[in-house]
């Protein structure tokens, strides 16, 4: 027993790395995971305490439970088969995949994250670029939503800045889990986005296993209880108008909805601004007849160098005003009672409509319908039109601007002169040859607010699909 051995020292250090692997993964791995989580668990229970809706335990579970929940479910379990029947694979190959996907789409929320960070920098990112207003906004009617009721934010999508605006105006009704593109997922943005509790879809799948393993996950998370957000016209507004609904999320949705369970209520919410980040990009994109968005890597670049340097030097004024509405909400039992064979089709057209009747006007929209109507125009009869349309708003009892049309029409020509967008004096406002198709871009935002759009189908083409 007390005989020396002798061995190579590679033998020797593989041997003291096997125990440190079994100490670490016997003793010190799970002291580790018991401190973070019981870490979580005094994270949650603060954040609860101030929340309208506290955190679902759905959204609390384990990731690789989910993902084992949502593959092993009876209805993804029967579309294996069928795939592997169809594409005349083995049935453990199609398992494989359908576990590729529930991966790519279950998220793995962590309170701490999403509050103690997330909230945060949307807040600080909101606050820095935008002056924030809100628009039709009940709080009383909000307030009285049942709070054992899943709720679904359904959003019009104008900008990236979307997903920041309302995480940060929604932090106190509840964590939001946002339906994302696939523009999000590549690293390290997409395990953020992941932690945040957002899940990823394939917008343009066609696939029968994925879009169940999708269902699925949309579905339990409703039965979950989880607060939701999605855009339902299936990606970024190219021409500033609202585009026709897309049924894909929605229609999962209704279709698992049981009225002697859990209620559904969806919230529209409108969202506008003076300046959306990415406008000519948008722009180009609807010219180009393709939804394939590629700003060169030098040109972001280059832009956001300048931004720096304009926060530098104390010379960065905002973007202006980004606004915020909440329509009336819709429960989804009393749409169900009426037995509708459209009924998906119902609800979102419905849920547009109360979208586009809550849609803030805010000033460089407005000034930028004026000017494409009258320019070239003065300055004196700009502002007394521009006075005429806030107050047709106001009777309308439609979200408007606060203040009166002489500051909204010179601050709104400030932000377009800058960007060389218009010419501007006293007796003559016109149009540049690079700001006809941008002011026409914001012009659409706010044109059904007033029964004429901005652009016709000559104008501008049809948003690709």
């Amino acid at each position: 027993m007390t005989q020396t051995i002798s061995m190579p020292i590679w033998v020797f250090v593989l041997m003291v790395l096997f125990a440190a692997v079994t100490f670490a993964s016997h003793f010190l791995f799970p002291s580790v995971r018991w401190f973070f989580r019981k870490r979580a668990e005094r994270v949650i229970a603060r954040v609860n305490e101030r929340l309208q809706r506290p955190i679902e335990p759905f959204k609390l579970a384990r990731r690789y439970d989910m993902i084992q929940r949502l593959i092993y479910d009876p209805e993804v379990t029967q579309a294996i088969v069928e795939h592997a029947h169809k594409e005349k694979i083995p049935e453990n190959v199609a398992f494989e995949q359908a576990r590729r996907y529930a991966r790519e789409i279950v998220p793995g929320f962590s309170a701490t994250a999403y509050f103690s960070i997330g909230i945060r920098l949307a807040r600080w990112l909101s606050k820095s670029l935008y002056r924030i207003k809100l628009g039709t906004f009940d709080r009383k009617r909000l307030e009285e939503i049942d709070p054992d009721a899943a709720v679904v934010f359904v959003i019009n999508h104008r900008s990236n800045m979307d997903y920041v605006l309302v995480t940060y105006l929604a932090a106190n009704a509840g964590a939001l889990s946002y339906a994302v593109g696939e523009w999000a997922r590549v690293w390290p943005l997409s395990a953020i986005i992941r932690a945040m509790g957002a899940y990823f879809i394939r917008r343009r799948s066609r696939g029968a296993l994925y879009r169940k393993v999708l269902a699925r996950y949309v579905q339990m998370a409703t039965r979950g209880g989880v607060s939701q957000a999605v855009f339902p016209e299936g990606g970024l507004s190219l021409n500033g108008l609202l585009a026709p609904p897309r049924m894909g999320l929605l229609n999962y949705i209704v279709d698992d909805f049981d009225p002697e369970a859990r209620e559904v209520i969806f919230v529209p919410v409108a969202v506008n601004y003076d300046r959306v980040l990415e406008d000519t990009i948008l722009i180009a994109a609807d010219k180009s007849g393709t939804r394939k968005f590629k700003p060169p890597l030098l040109g972001v670049l280059l832009r956001v160098a300048r931004h720096v340097g304009l926060r530098l030097t104390g010379r960065f004024r905002g973007f202006g005003v980004a606004s915020v509405s909440f329509g009336e909400p819709l429960e989804l039992s009393k749409f169900h009672a009426d037995g509708s064979e459209d009924l998906t089709e119902q609800i979102a057209n419905e849920l547009m409509k109360r979208i586009a009747d809550v849609t803030p006007v805010v000033g460089v929209p407005l000034v930028a319908r004026h000017i494409l109507q009258t320019a070239p125009v003065s300055l004196q009869a700009l502002e007394a039109s521009v006075g005429r349309s806030i107050a047709l708003l106001k009777d309308r009892g439609l979200p408007s601007p606060k203040r009166d049309a002489h500051d909204v029409v010179h601050d709104a020509l400030s932000r377009l002169r800058a960007r060389n967008l218009v010419t501007a004096s006293d007796e003559n406002i016109a149009v540049t040859a690079l700001g006809q198709n941008i002011l026409t871009f914001y012009a659409n935002s706010i044109a059904h607010h007033f029964d004429a759009v901005a652009a016709t189908e000559s104008d501008f083409s049809a948003v690709a699909e």
